[in-house]
């Protein structure tokens, strides 16, 4: 029975192996050699360059942001849908899951038309005679497509750990006394936890690493690690530095994972 079980699990050791050792041995291999196969870190210390260094601060700040707001939106989101009833929970869950089947690229493409200078939601401005909206091209336009793209990453989590809270919990703290404001803070905020730091890092990771929203809603002239990294293994050949930079972005995932599982022990946040 055992040797069954290992039998089984034989292709998805090779599926690891092949998509996620083997790729990960690679970046590691360039990044910490030169073209000619020398030990190098002058590519990962690279990053310390004034142009790198602008797009990594560049992206973690407009990740941060992105990252605040979509918690901003999805916690009060998440406590609505906990209040509904039983029935409509799937249904509503899978609103929210829905967008998500749609390919990523598109969804950025269309925010791309609805945010051009002569845009849909433009064409509706000047044919409303209000004030045209400026935002394509422009940091704000990135920060938008971040929550619009991440947002259900940090509703899933927050709605997952909020559903599983005892009620009986939240009625004891309120027959000792506690009000609205105070059970929430004392009960409920403490309780969800492990689903903020898991929604944080389901947005924040994806959010620091993207290059198509950037490009797309950047048009190219704001300048992200991601878009960065991104030249130099299409554009200039340079996968050597295109590693070792993607090397410092791991430094950012790694930490991102310790927290989850130090907060999250018992992956309450991550499934549903």
């Amino acid at each position: 029975m055992s040797n069954g079980k290992k039998l089984l699990a034989c292709p998805y050791v090779i599926w690891s192996a092949v998509f996620i050792i083997i790729p990960l041995c690679m970046v590691f291999y360039y990044g910490l050699t030169d073209k000619s196969g020398a030990f190098t870190i002058a590519n990962i210390a690279a990053i310390a360059t004034a142009e790198h260094a602008k797009a990594l601060w560049l992206s973690i700040l407009l990740s941060l942001i992105s990252t605040v707001i979509c918690f901003l939106l999805a916690y009060p989101l998440a406590m609505i849908l906990c209040n509904l009833n039983v029935n409509q929970h799937s249904f509503i869950v899978l609103v929210f899951i829905l967008p998500m089947w749609m390919n990523f690229l598109l969804r950025t493409l269309a925010w791309q038309t609805l945010l051009e200078k002569t845009g849909v939601i433009n064409s509706i401005l000047g044919f409303l005679h209000l004030p045209t909206l400026n935002i394509i091209n422009t940091p704000y336009a990135i920060v938008l497509g971040m929550v619009y793209n991440f947002l259900p990453f940090m509703v899933l989590p927050l709605y997952n750990v909020l559903v599983k809270i005892d009620k009986n919990v939240i009625n004891a703290a309120r027959d000792l006394g506690a009000n609205s404001i105070q059970t929430f803070f004392k009960v409920i905020l403490p309780l969800s936890v492990p689903g903020i730091i898991s929604g944080i890092t389901m947005v924040f990771v994806p959010a620091l690493t993207t290059f198509v929203i950037s490009t797309l809603l950047g048009g190219s002239k704001i300048l992200l690690i991601g878009n960065v990294i991104e030249q130099e293994f299409t554009q200039t050949g340079n996968w050597n530095l295109g590693s070792g930079l993607s090397i410092v972005l791991m430094l950012f995932i790694i930490i991102n994972m310790v927290a989850t599982a130090i907060f999250d022990k018992e992956g309450t946040g991550t499934a549903l």
